[in-house]
């Protein structure tokens, strides 16, 4: 079966490390004084830290503190009203978002005011039923139920509306929230936001479980009476764990107080992990029972890696599969037979939520290239069968091959219903660096129903009426503020390095850098000129891994979500390298391995293709050529091209490229010499006398077609061939 061809823009590479003596003396002399490699002292050179002092401060968080939580606006009015519910057993409700960000606030909140003695209950939509933020249908069922306290966490900053609601059914609201502002905010009782415009906190990177944090430590130093010091290392050394997850898995900058939060959380995590993160742990791995009872007498380093790529999608899956309120059962659960049980089902629920990815993925990808959206600033697709769950991840992978903004809305819950204009479709976008996707909305707000988010992730309601018309305006929104080019795909890299420079004390050494994240990113570096040894399927072709060999050593890669027919790449070939150095754990061994976040031919390969395809457009174009220089075919080049295009055609394959020919020529033993020219030549010949199906479908790509014929093909009445003649120098 034929890959989609999928016309992505080739990635710019910004290397940020430019090498000139001064910079390569004050590197020297970091690595010096550090004890540290000259490829870890370059990484902390460019991200700043300029002398020893400075690369010392940052890797030993010497100058990190956590600011007062009473400098973020409204923060006394809220723990006072709170306060109030608890002395006097109100019933409050902590109303949360269903990502990792808001089911770890959710926990965060209810476990804190458990423990002070309050009624506390908590709530989370439904992704698919309720959609996003709060709505007057969940607060009049829990005023039904006796709350009249409701406290949201990573949501609620966009509710006016719903809070006026509240408001008039005697139901109060505190909202913590650190989504972007709207100029109006909702009459609550008090809007704790380090966003709004008239906060004068000095830190804003927090995720809603970190301002979630800063809440419940104010409520320890002012209701409780603790000093400052004594109400942050309480509140650390019992929530860090869940502060930490929330905080890298809603990819906030992991720096000052939150480098402070997420570092000491992870240690926290690995040292003692509370009863639900040890059971997710343990159904995470994948081992038998027996394995795991040995596995628990090693220690597992707990990097933002290992929470990014494995805890965090298992408690994501949650509210995307099913509820979100399984995940906060976990980390309230008081028994390891439970937790165990429901961290199964999360894994269960993640498996499930990939495979409902690649299905939805496919589908986009196909209405991409059908419908020529890839052309546009933002692409803007929508289907009646997606997985309202699923398709804000199947956005970020959108844009993050395309290079541009990306939103996607399914309009699940009117299926087997006849279309109307007014069936509301729930949509989730990712944006890139240089557009602004929250005011791109704004943009485009009389079209929407509601949205709310990031700079770069945001969600929003549309109806099926006014869908052309949001695409056309956010389209228009996005022309004038990108310019003429549009966006770039740009990759950074901090640091060129040669492939000999990467081995296991590279990849140990590096991990004094973490805990990684948004403003301290995992290392990239660029190795040119680099041979490709192996390449090889994984997982039915969805990843490719390469061995790449510099002629003096070996080292192994992985490209994920890259197949190998998709990079037209081929062993032997010499390619650039854009990559992170990590280490692979297999069998009780570990190595180093890298991960490949792009690669392309590198210049000297390209340049040597680039002159051969020179060479036949002056041959086409009439120049003369001699018989040394192998141009001209002769029959069994014709039969042997023929041959090989059969077998591909018998395989299933009906597109190739003209690199692909040439591959399958080199690893032939036929001993026919086919270069580019020559082969170029041959496919025009075959498509003049029509010996087989050829239509160009990009350059140097073709799609063929066989014919059933007995005759033989007469090739000496081919025009071309007899120009071509012509032209030979005799």
């Amino acid at each position: 079966m034929n890959q989609t061809k999928i016309k992505v823009k080739e990635k710019k590479w910004l290397i940020n490390f430019k090498e000139n003596p001064e910079n390569l003396h004050a590197v020297e002399k970091i690595a010096s004084d550090l004890g540290v490699s000259l490829v870890l002292a370059k990484l902390l050179y460019q991200r700043g830290y300029t002398t020893s002092a400075l690369a010392k401060s940052f890797l030993y968080m010497e100058t990190e503190v956590l600011t007062s939580p009473f400098g973020i606006r409204d923060m006394e009015k809220a723990i006072e009203r709170i306060a109030t519910a608890v002395n006097s057993g109100e019933k409050i409700t902590v109303y949360g978002d269903y990502d990792v960000d808001g089911v770890t606030a959710v926990c965060t909140l209810y476990l804190y005011l458990k423990s002070k003695g309050a009624d506390i209950d908590y709530y989370i939509p439904n992704r698919a039923g309720d959609g996003y933020g709060v709505s007057n249908a969940a607060i009049s069922q829990l005023k039904e139920n006796g709350t009249s306290l409701i406290i949201t966490v990573d949501t609620g900053i966009t509710a006016n509306e719903e809070v006026e609601f509240a408001r008039e059914c005697g139901v109060d609201f505190v909202i913590t929230d650190h989504h972007e502002c709207r100029q109006e905010l909702p009459l609550a009782c008090a809007v704790v936001n380090p966003h709004r415009s008239d906060c004068q906190s000095r830190f804003k990177d927090l995720a809603g479980v970190g301002v979630v944090f800063k809440v419940i430590s104010a409520y320890e130093e002012k209701i409780c009476g603790k000093s400052s010091r004594e109400a942050a290392l309480k509140i650390f050394s019992e929530y860090a764990d869940l502060v930490a997850i929330g905080t890298i898995a809603d990819v906030m900058p992991i720096k000052e107080e939150n480098r402070l939060i997420v570092s000491y959380g992870l240690k926290m995590i690995e040292k003692s992990p509370r009863l639900g993160l040890q059971a997710l742990m343990e159904a995470s791995s994948g081992r038998s029972d027996a394995q795991r009872q040995s596995a628990r007498k090693r220690q597992t380093k707990i990097t933002s890696a290992y929470v990014g790529y494995t805890l965090a999608p298992r408690i994501n899956a949650a509210g995307r599969i099913r509820s979100a309120s399984v995940a906060v059962e976990l980390f309230l659960a008081n028994d390891y037979g439970k937790a165990l049980s429901i961290a199964e089902g999360l894994c269960e629920a993640n498996r499930e939520r990939q495979a409902e990815e690649n299905k939805i993925m496919k589908d986009a990808y196909r209405k991409i290239e059908e419908s020529g959206f890839a052309d546009m600033p933002v692409i803007v697709l929508d289907a009646d069968n997606w997985h309202h769950g699923v398709i804000g991840i199947v956005s970020s992978r959108i844009t993050e091959k395309y290079g541009k903004p990306s939103i996607l809305v399914s309009f699940e819950g009117n299926m087997g219903n006849e279309a109307s204009a007014d069936d509301v479709g729930k949509g989730s976008g990712r944006s890139v660096k240089g557009l602004n996707l929250v005011d791109a909305l704004c943009h485009c707000n009389d079209e929407l129903i509601k949205f709310g988010g990031h700079e770069l992730a945001a969600g929003l309601s549309v109806t099926r009426g006014n869908l052309d018309a949001f695409r056309k305006k956010i389209n228009e929104y996005a022309d004038n503020a990108l310019g003429s080019e549009g966006v770039i795909p740009t990759v950074e890299a901090d640091v060129e390095i040669d492939i000999t420079e990467v081995n296991f004390e590279l990849a140990e050494e590096l991990r004094i850098l973490e805990p990684y994240g948004v403003s301290n990113p995992v290392p990239n570096f660029v190795s040119r000129s680099v041979s490709i040894a192996e390449m090889t399927s994984v997982s039915d072709g969805k990843h490719t891994r390469f061995v790449f060999s510099s002629g003096k050593s070996l080292v192994s890669a992985m490209y994920f979500s890259a197949s190998p027919s998709s990079l037209g790449l081929y062993v032997g070939d010499t390619v650039d390298v854009l990559f992170n150095i990590d280490i692979n754990e297999w069998g009780g061994r570990k190595s180093v391995q890298l991960i490949i976040r792009d690669v392309k031919e590198a210049n000297t390969q390209r340049s040597v293709y680039d002159s051969e395809q020179e060479k036949f457009a002056k041959v086409w174009g009439g120049d003369k050529f001699s018989p040394a220089e192998n141009i001209l075919p002769i029959r069994e080049d014709f039969a042997y091209v023929y041959r090989l295009i059969i077998a591909a055609l018998r395989s299933g394959v009906s597109e190739l490229s003209i690199r692909d020919i040439l591959h399958k020529i080199s690893l032939s033993h036929e001993g026919c010499e086919i270069g580019y020219v020559k082969l170029k030549v041959i496919i025009k010949v075959m498509q003049e006398l029509n010996i087989i199906g050829i239509e160009e479908v990009g350059e140097d790509l073709y799609r063929f077609r066989m014919y059933y014929k007995t005759s033989k093909a007469e090739l000496e009445k081919s025009h071309l061939l007899k120009r071509l003649r012509s032209q030979m120098k005799i």
